[in-house]
Parts: C-alpha cells; sequence; structure tokens
C-alpha cells in the first residue's frame, strides 16, 4: 500500500462516518452547538439540560440550540405559544442578543425592547417566543429597578 492510499482511506472512512451521522454531528463537532427539538413543553422539561423556568406552560414546537462546550452559558429557544410570559418578565430596553439564529426566529436586532426573564432575553415572535441566555448586565439591571 503506497503513502496516498494510507492517507485516503481513514479520510474516506472519516467523511462516510460524518455522512451517515448527519448534520447534528457536523454542528456538534465544528460549530459547537447542538439543536434538539420538543413536541411540547412536558416533553421539553424532560429532556431539556435548560433553566428556562420562563417558557409557557402551552409551548409547543420547542426548538432550543445550545452549546457544546461544558459549562458554556449560550442557548437559544424557540416555541410556539399563545401565552403571555409570566410575571417574572419585565420588559425593558434591548441590549443583548443571541449567540445563534435558529430558521423562522425574529431579528433580535430589530428588536427596541427584551423580556428579561431571570438570565434570559426574549422577544416575541409571530406566534409564539424567541428567547437566547445569557442577557447583558445592563438589562438585568434594568429590569431589577
Amino acid at each position: 500500500m503506497n503513502t496516498r492510499t494510507t492517507l485516503f482511506v481513514p479520510a474516506l472512512i472519516a467523511v462516510g462516518l460524518l455522512s451517515l451521522t448527519g448534520c447534528s454531528a457536523v454542528d456538534s463537532i465544528v460549530h459547537k452547538q447542538s439543536t434538539s427539538r420538543f413536541d411540547d413543553v412536558e416533553a421539553f422539561r424532560a429532556g431539556a439540560d435548560l433553566d428556562a423556568s420562563w417558557v409557557p406552560a402551552d409551548a409547543t414546537a420547542i426548538t432550543e440550540r445550545t452549546s457544546t462546550i461544558e459549562k458554556a452559558p449560550d442557548a437559544v429557544i424557540l416555541l410556539t405559544s399563545s401565552s403571555s410570559l409570566s410575571d417574572e418578565c419585565t420588559e425593558v430596553e434591548r441590549s443583548s442578543a443571541p449567540s445563534w439564529v435558529l430558521d423562522d426566529a425574529p431579528d433580535p436586532y430589530k428588536a427596541k425592547t427584551v423580556f428579561v426573564c431571570g438570565d434570559w432575553g426574549v422577544i416575541p415572535t409571530d406566534d409564539g417566543w424567541f428567547g437566547w441566555t445569557p442577557n447583558s448586565d445592563e438589562e438585568r439591571a434594568s429590569a431589577a429597578g
């Protein structure tokens, strides 16, 4: 076996394995992110590793994206809901934006205000809510009043 074949075969195997595992493996390795989807809030609470108490009880079609870097706080959530946010959330002038954007999420840079729900910034969508963490120290201070 020549040197080219010796290098080519492992590379071909690696490419084949990546194509079998799909986009989630590429996102995890290359982009340092993981995306999960949940049908409803019960599935989200059971399967997500996020502390997002602001997520309404009627939430459905929940998509979360988190960092694969250990202890990284970055996350986004997009969901469908007809409910208002809880009283724990306070609307303030927006000064933060998410690390990632999800398909169908609104442009956070167009939002003049954001609801501060603990460490989360949340803005309305056409049919629910889009939230990210961490929000800014300035937003949390404004919300604390």
